[in-house]
């Protein structure tokens, strides 16, 4: 058997703290479980197994310290019968077996944090498996249900939850792969991804309306009906109201999934003139000096 110390990597001089981190080290990388049906590494680990059985005995460390055993334990000129770091036999060095109850598989197991290992595969848990799901806008705002079919050809319903956010992941438990040796399957990330509205905008809880309006109703005033993520609501634009003043509805955004608690709903005003020259309007207008000109001669 080589020397303990080399087959450590240690000095002569390694405590016993060094030698068990060493140890610890060498059998997490090598060993059986890790390296299933590899023969060298096997024998890798039982002559790491071997030397630390030696050197973590003091008596035994200081005899071989001090030449009067061999590596494998037996004493000086005697043929030793090879090491058996479970400590079997009679105790003593007899036959070169060391009797100090020294068991890798304990060492092992507290390096895992678990109990001594169990014959036979390990169970494994499942890779999880990435998915990319594309919802609407009201979807995303409201929640709801979306199909998505699985890497298995299984397809289920997906429940969006309410005021999702772009980019944000779904977990469903046990849709990955399936576990290997029967441990437990992964999952299934879902990540959303949220198509644009056509006009709605949302910036934090609160929902965001550019509403063209006539000059007559920017003019006059007037109630009309503008769209929300629940539907139609009846609005009244003041008179004399400017392109770009915002109005809010209050509570008509979306729901804060924490504090339950809703948004607004911000609409911006943009006065929309006709596409063709109007006459009447050309008249009206050029009869009327709207105040924009006194506030630029301030400008100046």
């Amino acid at each position: 058997m080589k020397d303990p110390y080399s087959v450590l990597g240690v000095s002569k001089s390694a405590s016993d703290a060094e030698l068990k981190k060493t140890y610890r080290t060498l059998a997490k990388k090598l060993h059986p479980d890790i390296n299933s049906g590899d023969e060298k590494i096997a024998e890798r680990f039982k002559e790491v197994s071997a030397a630390y059985a030696l050197l973590r005995d003091k008596d035994l460390r200081a005899k071989y310290d001090r030449g009067e055993i061999n590596a494998d334990g037996s004493e000086k000129g005697f043929a030793g019968g090879g090491f058996h770091p479970h400590g079997a036999g009679t105790g003593g060095m007899g036959g070169g077996r060391f009797g100090d109850g020294f068991d890798p598989e304990e060492i092992f197991a507290s390096i895992f944090g678990g109990a001594r290992r169990q014959r036979g595969p390990r169970k494994q848990r499942g890779q999880d498996i990435s998915y990319r799901l594309r919802i609407d806008f009201l979807d995303a705002v409201k929640g709801g249900k979306k199909p998505l079919t699985l890497a298995n050809d299984k397809t289920l319903n997906v429940t969006i939850p309410v005021n999702v956010r772009d980019g944000q992941k779904i977990r469903l438990k046990g849709q990955g792969n399936p576990g290997i040796n029967g441990g437990p399957a992964g999952d299934a990330l879902i990540e959303i991804a949220i198509n644009q509205h056509a006009f709605f905008r949302r910036e934090g809880n609160d929902i965001h309306l550019d509403l063209p309006i006539t000059l007559k109703e920017a003019v006059l005033g007037e109630k009309v009906n503008i769209p929300t993520i629940d539907g139609k609501v009846a609005m009244t634009i003041p008179k004399g109201s400017s392109s770009g003043r915002t109005l809010r509805l209050k509570g008509k955004g979306a729901m804060d999934p924490k504090t339950k608690k809703r948004g607004d709903q911000y609409v911006k005003l943009q006065i929309m003139l006709p596409d063709k020259p109007d006459e009447a309007l050309e008249s009206a207008i050029k009869k009327w000096n709207g105040p924009a000109q006194s506030v630029r001669s301030h400008m100046t």
